[in-house]
């Protein structure tokens, strides 16, 4: 099966495109990436440190971060796991996610990566409608996420409406590869 990765900073739309892609095709299912910390727990599966560290110890972790006063871990059988029965969507806001995870999973998957951005006014914007109250942490993110030029797909979420996005990666990986554009 394929697999999607969405990168972008905070509030590009992740979460949404990634509903939209779910409500496109039931094939489409989020990785909830497991989580130590506080803050929200929606999309994630929360865990302790002393079984992050039962992972790391087993070879198991994929990918780790910190932000927002949490870990955030990317584990190796879950993810293998669900490409066998569906598309994973994947959410990350690192370069280095990216390279670890397409690295550490069986070479024959064809991934698709997917730059989610929008104008920082516009983030900036988003953030406060979460009321979460770490917006200038979240900025901050913002601020430290690269520009994707190689992905696949490039997508500017304040012109883009979610079923769109969707529609868009959706052609994308029913596309061959040897038929898609550069």
């Amino acid at each position: 099966m394929p697999a999607v990765i969405l990168y972008g900073p905070p509030a590009a739309g992740k979460d949404t495109v990634t509903k939209a892609l779910t409500w496109l095709d039931g094939s489409y299912r989020l990785y909830r990436r497991l989580k130590v910390g506080t803050g929200r727990t929606t999309g994630y599966r929360m865990t302790t440190l002393s079984h992050i560290n039962t992972l790391r110890n087993a070879g198991s972790v994929v990918w780790e971060t910190h932000r927002y006063d949490a870990l955030y871990v990317v584990d190796r059988a879950p993810l293998t796991d669900m490409l066998q029965v569906c598309i994973p969507v994947l959410h990350t806001g690192q370069v280095e996610a990216i390279q670890a995870v397409t690295a550490a999973l069986p070479p024959a998957t064809p991934w698709v990566t997917v730059w989610l951005w929008c104008p920082r006014p516009i983030a900036a914007r988003r953030i406060a409608n979460r009321g979460t109250g770490d917006t200038s942490a979240r900025l901050r993110a913002w601020d430290e996420t690269e520009p994707l030029p190689e992905a696949d797909l490039s997508i500017n979420t304040a012109e883009v409406r979610p079923a769109d996005a969707a529609q868009t990666i959706h052609r994308h990986i029913q596309t061959p590869r040897n038929q898609r554009r550069p």
